[in-house]
C-alpha cells in the first residue's frame, strides 16, 4: 500500500491495517454475540414480550448519537486514543447488560445495551482510519481488508454465544456479556499498535466547504443511500430473523449458526471487495449489492424451512458487504482532507440512525405482522437504491470533489 504522510512509510501503512483487522474481528465478534442473544434475552426479561428488540434498538440509536461526537473526538485527539476509549465503554456497558440479566432487570439491560453502542459508534471508524492512511489507489482494498476481519467474527461470535448461552445457568445470556468484556480488554492491548498521525484542527467541523455544499453532490448522496439502505435492510431481516425461527419451533443452537452463516457472508467477500471494485467500478458493486439483498427477500418468502433462513440471511449478507462497502469507499471520494471528520459523521449518523430505526421497528413488526411483513418492508428502499445507482451510472454529471 502507498502511504499518504505516514511515519514509517508502507510497513507503518500494511501494519495499521493488520491490527484495525484484527480490532475489527474482536469488536465484530461482540457485536455478533449481541445479534445472536440480544432479542432472545430481550423477550426473556421484557414483560412486554413486542419490545424485545428494544435493547438492540437503543443499541443501534446510541451509536447514531455517539457518531458525530466519536468522530470529532478523535479529531482532536486522534484514532488510537479514541478507539481505546471506546473499547472501555463497551467494556462497562457489557459489564452493566450482564448485571442486568442477573437483576431481571428489563430497563437496565436496555441502559447496558445502549452504552454497547456508544462502544460501537467508535469502533466502526476502523475502515475509515485504514482508509485515511492508505494511498488513494489502495483506498478500497484497505477498507474491505478492515472489514474482512469479520470473518473471524462470524466464527467466533456465535460460537462464544453457543458456549455461553447457560455459563451462569438459570440466568441465561449473562455469560455472553461477559465474553464481550474480555473481548475489549483484548482490543485496547491491541490498538496500542496502530500508528496513525492526528489530524489538524482544520480537520474538525469548520474545515473546508459546508456540508450542504457536500451532500448536493449525486456520488455523495449515492454513497450514503447504498450504506443506509444496506445496512437498514439487512438489520431489519437479521435482527427478526432469531424471533421467527424461535417461533417455527427452531432451538438456540439452530437460530446462533444460521446467524453465523450470515455474518460470515457478511465479510468473506471482504477479501475480495476492494479488488472488484478496482476492476468493475464502485457503482457495478453496489449495484450487485441490491441484487444479492432482493434475492434474499424472494428466498425468505418462498419458505420458512432452515434453509430458507440460511440461504436468505447469506444472501441479505453478500447485499450489505457490497452496498456497504461500495457506500463507504464511494463517500472516500466525495470530500477532501480537510472535510473527512464532518463528512464521516453525518454519514455514520445517518447510516445508524436508519439502522436504530430499523431495530425499534423490527420486533413489533414481527409480532403484529409476522416475517411476510418483514421482507416486504425491505424491498421499496433497496429498488430505490438500485434505481438511484443506475441513474448515477448513465446519466449523472460526473464532476471531480
Amino acid at each position: 500500500m502507498t502511504p499518504t504522510n505516514i511515519a514509517g512509510g508502507a510497513s507503518t501503512v500494511r501494519r495499521n491495517v493488520v491490527v484495525l483487522a484484527i480490532c475489527q474481528a474482536l469488536s465484530m465478534s461482540g457485536a455478533s454475540l449481541v445479534m445472536t442473544v440480544s432479542a432472545l434475552a430481550g423477550q426473556m426479561v421484557a414483560m412486554d414480550k413486542s419490545l424485545a428488540t428494544v435493547p438492540l434498538a437503543m443499541q443501534f440509536t446510541a451509536t447514531m448519537l455517539s457518531t458525530i461526537p466519536a468522530s470529532l473526538l478523535m479529531g482532536r485527539i486522534g484514532r488510537r486514543a479514541g478507539f481505546t476509549i471506546g473499547q472501555v465503554i463497551g467494556l462497562l456497558g457489557a459489564g452493566l447488560a450482564c448485571w442486568a440479566l442477573f437483576l431481571g432487570d428489563f430497563w437496565l439491560f436496555v441502559l447496558g445495551s445502549s452504552i454497547i453502542g456508544v462502544h460501537n459508534a467508535f469502533w466502526q471508524y476502523y475502515r475509515f482510519a485504514a482508509a485515511d492512511t492508505a494511498g488513494q489507489e489502495y483506498k478500497a482494498r484497505a477498507i474491505s481488508y478492515v472489514l474482512a476481519g469479520g470473518v473471524i467474527a462470524a466464527l467466533l461470535g456465535p460460537q462464544i454465544s453457543k458456549w455461553s448461552v447457560d455459563f451462569f445457568s438459570p440466568v441465561f445470556f449473562a455469560g455472553g456479556y461477559i465474553a464481550i468484556t474480555v473481548l475489549s480488554f483484548l482490543t485496547i492491548i491491541l490498538l496500542q499498535l496502530i500508528n496513525i498521525p492526528k489530524p489538524n484542527v482544520s480537520n474538525l467541523i469548520g474545515g473546508g466547504r459546508l456540508l450542504t455544499e457536500i451532500i448536493r453532490q449525486p456520488k455523495f448522496i449515492l454513497a450514503v443511500m447504498a450504506a443506509m439502505f444496506g445496512y437498514g435492510a439487512m438489520n431489519l431481516v437479521m435482527t427478526a430473523t432469531p424471533l421467527a425461527m424461535n417461533i417455527c419451533g427452531f432451538n438456540f443452537s439452530s437460530t446462533a449458526t444460521v446467524i453465523q452463516m450470515h455474518v460470515l457472508a457478511m465479510f468473506a467477500p471482504s477479501f475480495f471487495t476492494g479488488s472488484l471494485i478496482k476492476r468493475f467500478g464502485v457503482v457495478n458493486v453496489i449495484i450487485v449489492g441490491t441484487m444479492f439483498t432482493t434475492g434474499a427477500i424472494v428466498v425468505n418468502l418462498l419458505g420458512v424451512n432452515i434453509t430458507n433462513f440460511t440461504g436468505g440471511l447469506i444472501l441479505i449478507g453478500l447485499g450489505w458487504n457490497f452496498m456497504f462497502i461500495g457506500g463507504t469507499t464511494l463517500l472516500t471520494e466525495t470530500y477532501q482532507p480537510e472535510e473527512q471528520a464532518k463528512v464521516q459523521a453525518l454519514n455514520d449518523f445517518l447510516v445508524f440512525g436508519t439502522v436504530a430505526t430499523t431495530s425499534f421497528s423490527s420486533g413489533a413488526i414481527q409480532e403484529k405482522l409476522g416475517w411476510t411483513a418483514i421482507n416486504m418492508t425491505v424491498a421499496l428502499p433497496i429498488i430505490l437504491v438500485f434505481i438511484s445507482a443506475i441513474w448515477f451510472k448513465f446519466l449523472s454529471p460526473k464532476s471531480p470533489v
